[in-house]
């Protein structure tokens, strides 16, 4: 999956990043697909 987030000036790249790290613990979809795919995540910053 790719995220793509808009990101005004003064964003906080520690709590995109930390949110990233259990997002898919909290993700329906993400948990019923777990063992069966390998899932990857990335994150693409968009200027305002």
């Amino acid at each position: 999956m790719t995220y793509r987030l808009l990101a005004g000036q003064g964003g906080d790249r520690s709590v995109i990043d930390r949110v990233m790290g259990f997002h898919a613990d909290h993700c329906p979809v993400a948990r019923s697909l777990r063992g069966a795919i390998d899932i990857t995540t990335s994150i693409e910053l968009v200027s305002a």
